[in-house]
């Protein structure tokens, strides 16, 4: 039995939606302020670190994955604080998954 392309290519697709390039959404979602303050503030201290101009240790810390805003939020606040206590000896940085990688049954994530 022959199957031809069309018969089986994007059986399942009921939709599609155009995603923005990459510099859209640059342009779109550009930072600025406070937030541009913190992303350019960390990666120069990272930078130091790495370059050996600062002694202090990065820690890369953060949940598995987020199950809301709320709570990405809340464990925010709370690791400032700790890095602002620590801030002499370590560079404690934030990371989190919004989906969870290498689950395929249950809970996947945010997104």
């Amino acid at each position: 039995m022959s199957y031809r392309t069309k018969d089986i290519e994007n059986l399942h697709i009921i939709g599609h939606e155009e995603l923005p390039a990459p510099a859209a959404l640059k342009a779109e979602l550009a930072l600025e302020g406070r937030a541009l303050e913190t992303v350019q503030t960390g990666h120069r201290a990272v930078k130091g670190i790495l370059d050996h101009e600062d002694a202090r240790l990065i820690v890369v810390v953060g949940p598995c994955s987020i199950h809301s805003p709320e709570e990405a939020l809340e464990y925010a606040r709370r690791l400032k604080t700790l890095a602002d206590e620590l801030a002499d000896e370590l560079l404690i940085v934030m990371r989190v998954y919004f989906e969870k990688p290498r689950t395929s049954i249950g809970w996947e994530g945010l997104i």
